[in-house]
């Protein structure tokens, strides 16, 4: 049975991971080819983000106009979130207006409270310990390059962060390679980890040199090094992290006709080089449109099951 919310990859099977992938495929496919997809008339979505946002805002607004629904966006400033109301009454009033929630926040108890108490499906659209929308929206760019994804090699160069963690989940279900290599201090959540490697078909490998992950790489992903809420910290990370930059000699290790992932915005001159950026724009803006492609395939799933 499929879980009612989504608040971590770790909660599905792998088939049904693999179905909203190759749902969101078809949607797109669909849409490309001109069809007006109307299936969530009439069926609304409140969208609660405490962090700001660019790219997962207008992809799940567009998502969700684009199959005929409405949105209501409240920013934290706009609720009574900021005045310390209980999540608990928040997730009970905000079921009884809308069809579906769409959080974006810090603490991943938030999104987990939510969810215990509303009876409309919460989507996690991003918390400080996952990213599971985006690393989907991944992985549907990742099918799309490089076909089946059982076969491929996958690396993270750079911080253990929610992306880390999500892609971690996501070898664990899909059968992927995955080899991070992050600093020593920045690895990602140790449960998280030994949970994924208890169930992965082929290894999750942790290490500290970025060489190592991108040897014979089918993809290499990388992400900031400071994200929202650690400004305080850009300076002493831009130290520690300088030498996991992926430039062009280290993409020459990788596997011939490999892509690089990066889920946006980047920091060109720090995790990724300017050219590097360049030469894989293709690759890296798809994956920036995926995410509403994907984000329709939650939105009809969760909202009309």
């Amino acid at each position: 049975m499929t879980p009612r919310h989504l608040l971590a990859l770790e909660d599905f099977s792998g088939d049904q991971l693999r179905a909203l992938v190759d749902r969101a495929l078809v949607l797109k496919q669909e849409s490309k080819a001109g069809a007006r997809h109307q299936q969530l008339s009439g069926k609304i979505i409140g969208m609660i983000f405490e962090k700001p946002s660019t790219r997962t805002r207008a992809s799940f607004e567009a998502a969700m106009y684009g199959l005929g629904g409405q949105v209501m966006f409240l920013s934290a400033r706009d609720t009574q979130l900021a005045r310390s109301e209980p999540l608990k009454d928040t997730a009970r009033v905000m079921s009884r207006y809308v069809d579906g929630l769409v959080v974006r926040t810090f603490g991943q108890s938030v999104v987990e409270e939510l969810a215990a108490y509303a009876t409309a499906p919460v989507i996690n659209a991003l918390t400080d310990l996952h990213h599971p929308c985006q690393v989907l929206s991944d992985v549907m760019t990742m099918l799309e390059k490089k076909g089946d994804i059982a076969a491929l090699n996958v690396a993270w160069i750079g911080d253990g962060n929610n992306m880390a963690n999500s892609w971690i989940q996501a070898a664990g279900k899909l059968g992927f390679s995955l080899t991070l290599a992050c600093p020593e201090g920045y690895e990602p959540d140790a449960a998280i980890l030994a949970r994924s490697r208890a169930q992965a078909a082929r290894p999750i490998t942790l290490l500290r040199e970025p060489a190592q992950a991108a040897q014979k790489a089918d993809v290499v992903n990388v992400d900031v090094w400071a994200s929202m809420g650690q400004e305080e910290e850009r300076e002493e990370r831009s130290g520690v992290f300088s030498a996991y930059q992926l430039d062009e000699k280290l993409m020459a290790l990788a596997a011939p006709g490999a892509i690089v992932m990066h889920c946006l915005p980047a920091h060109c001159g720090e995790e990724i080089t300017e050219a590097l950026f360049e030469a894989q724009a293709e690759t890296l803006f798809d994956q920036a449109e995926n995410k509403m492609h994907m984000h329709k395939a939650l939105l009809e799933h969760f909202l009309l099951a």
